[in-house]
């Protein structure tokens, strides 16, 4: 560039190639400041993550990681206690939502850790007891109220001009199943105990979940109400020709002590009502079964069946069976299969919580484990439940 075209020309203060300069130089400046203030929000961002850092391990948080077990320190606090009577890691544990409670009981105990308690459930759940097709419901309070409508409302015909009269009313039922306590006391040494090779849980719920389901099963079926449910052979039981509400029928075989035919069966399928036929089920025990077995119709066919698929239930005359070894067997003018739609003839009701007090001292060298649930189960429709009694009327 020459000097002519450097200097100013006539009238003007700067060159052009002055005022790109200062433009370059003012653009320079301001960026020199704004990389400033990026490099000091980065360094407080850096200060401000090292700060949450710091207060997250002091505070001894848990690990954001999906390969973490969030049971871990429930079951560890639990599993001390169970060994040792350490109560110090229960105590000092937050829990959430079903985990167990950290507070302690007037009697002591705690309630059972929720793997635990789960393994039991299942257990229960599969058992043959009428609770496998019964109603179950989970109830907060000592008791729960079942509401039955059983009567119905009548209706008349009239023309257009005609004057009505009043009809009855239905009737509401109301049947209360309190709860009681049903428990268990199990003992293992400690010697066993400080086996590390030991799994404490799992015994503890195997030995609770046998001793609940058998004392369950059988409640359901012949308790007598005192201290325990209800069962449904407790109730009284009249013929099916005059069966009132209360009462639960019996449609009867025809031969003391055995069966005619299989038309007895067929009888006591048909005075179930329709409206509970479609959800039918044959409840009955092992040496019932097999006598049920060799009953065959007029072409020779066997009335039973077996399921058609692994963990199907047995079949007879196309309703499903339920193995409940308590119920009685095939005797004189005993009442020894039931059928019926159970889900609504029989309820039970119990507390979701199970709890488990450990006692060291009441038998030495071994430990106690204290259990306890509160249910109870009582028949909620008795127009849902018919027997077949073994009897000649």
């Amino acid at each position: 560039m020459s000097k002519t075209e450097s200097d100013s020309r006539i009238g003007e203060d700067v060159s052009p190639v002055q005022d790109v300069k200062a433009a370059v130089a003012a653009f320079m400046k301001s960026f020199k400041a704004f990389r400033g203030d990026v490099q000091a929000d980065l360094k407080q961002q850096k200060e401000r993550l090292t700060m949450l850092e710091r207060t997250n391990i002091q505070a001894a948080r848990p690990q954001l990681s999906a390969g973490y077990d969030h049971h871990a320190p429930h079951q560890k606090a639990f599993d001390a206690y169970l060994r040792t009577g350490e109560d110090d890691g229960l105590r000092g544990l937050e829990l959430e939502g079903k985990a167990m409670s950290s507070s302690v009981n007037s009697d002591g105990g705690y309630l059972v850790d929720p793997q635990t308690a789960e393994t039991i459930k299942s257990v229960l759940n599969s058992t043959a007891s009428i609770r496998a097709i019964a109603n179950v419901v989970t109830v907060e309070a000592g008791s729960f109220d079942v509401l039955i409508d059983s009567t119905d409302v009548e209706a008349g015909w009239a023309d257009e001009t005609s004057a009505r009269s009043e009809t009855t009313t239905s009737t509401i039922e109301r049947i209360s199943i309190p709860l009681h306590e049903l428990s268990a006391l199990p003992k293992a040494s400690q010697r066993l105990l400080d086996d590390s090779a030991f799994d404490i849980e799992a015994w503890l719920a195997g030995r609770i979940a046998d001793k609940f389901a058998r004392a369950e099963a059988a409640a359901f079926i012949t308790g007598d109400g005192v201290d325990k449910p209800t069962g449904i052979l407790t109730h009284p039981v009249v013929a099916e020709a005059s069966w009132s509400w209360g009462n639960l029928g019996y449609v009867a075989t025809g031969v003391d002590g055995d069966f005619d035919d299989g038309d007895a069966l067929v009888d006591l399928v048909y005075a179930l009502g329709a409206q509970y036929r479609a959800n039918g089920s044959f409840v009955m025990n092992s040496k019932t079964a097999g006598a049920v077995r060799k009953l065959k119709d007029a072409d020779g066919r066997f009335l039973w069946s077996d399921g058609l698929a692994a963990g199907e239930p047995a079949r007879l005359l196309g309703y499903p069976v339920l193995i409940a070894e308590d119920m009685p067997d095939i005797a004189s003018d005993a009442d020894a299969i039931a059928f019926g739609d159970f889900a609504a003839g029989y309820t039970v009701a119990e507390r979701p919580d199970l709890r488990v007090l450990r006692d060291p001292f009441s038998a030495k060298p071994h430990v106690l484990f204290y259990a306890t649930k509160r249910i109870g189960g009582d028949v909620s429709d008795f127009a849902a439940i018919k027997l077949l009694r073994f009897a000649v009327s």
